[in-house]
């Protein structure tokens, strides 16, 4: 119920009821309120505004390291039921995170490469992303033995927490590789399990700074920013106010 299309739809539903029992004033104000939530996210900048302080908290290095120990990569790149009926590998608009990690497999070849990322489903009905996402490598010629599949966390706490058995013998610096917007509460999530990362942030969804205005020509990728930011603040206000991640926003 955090996605804004879903509270419109709630708003205009609360809305006709109320019409229909003639309570007018209450009736308007849910619809107002609908008109409004539709307009801010659909129609102008929010989302990027959002979603823009979560993207530049963290930066690529610099300066490369000279050896890799691994690579982890979150899960959240794929389309769970589409790769599992046909056997390929379809991704979504994170799939950034599939060619980021394929360019540090090849730049770090002694790196095993760490792939975070369970089904998602409660049903069960499809396979793991972790098996998606081999599948992707070695249709690339990455060798299997440097996969290592982690296929049963289902949210970022998870991932980290099901991730970190495999870090122990890492030699060598540890990539993570996620999405920009991600990245705060997945880096957060690690120094609390006194894990040092280099983040590699990729999929990014705001062209840098932006201001609050109108923006009509893309309706539809609005929504979409804007579910995205307002799921990953709602994300990081529980993850800090339980206690973890030190940080609302967790920085370098």
């Amino acid at each position: 119920m955090t996605q804004p299309l879903s509270i419109t739809l709630l708003l205009l539903l609360v809305g006709l009821a109320l019409l229909w029992t003639a309570r007018l004033r209450l009736a308007a104000t849910a619809l107002l309120l609908a008109a409004i939530v539709l307009g801010t996210t659909g129609f102008t900048t929010l989302g990027y505004v959002l979603i823009q302080p979560l993207e530049d908290r963290f930066a690529r290095p610099a300066e490369m390291p000279e050896t890799a120990g691994a690579i982890i990569m979150l899960g959240g790149a794929t389309l769970a039921r589409p790769s599992s009926a046909r056997q390929t590998v379809e991704m979504n608009d994170a799939g950034d995170r599939l060619s980021a990690t394929l360019w540090l497999a090849g730049r770090y070849p002694e790196a095993k490469i760490i792939l975070s990322g369970g089904s998602g489903l409660l049903s069960g009905e499809t396979e793991s992303e972790a098996v998606t996402a081999a599948r992707f490598f070695t249709s690339f010629g990455i060798a299997s033995d440097r996969l290592v599949l982690e296929g049963d966390s289902r949210n970022t706490d998870e991932n980290v927490a099901l991730s970190r058995d495999f870090l122990d013998d890492a030699a060598g610096p540890v990539f993570l590789v996620t999405s920009a917007f991600h990245m705060p509460r997945s880096v957060g999530l690690f120094a609390a399990q006194d894990l040092d990362v280099v983040p590699w942030p990729t999929d990014f969804r705001s062209p840098g700074p932006v201001g609050f205005w109108f923006d009509i020509a893309n309706p539809v990728q609005n929504i979409s920013v804007s579910t995205v930011a307002i799921k990953e603040w709602i994300g990081l206000a529980i993850y800090h106010w339980t206690g973890r991640i030190g940080a609302l926003v967790p920085g370098p």
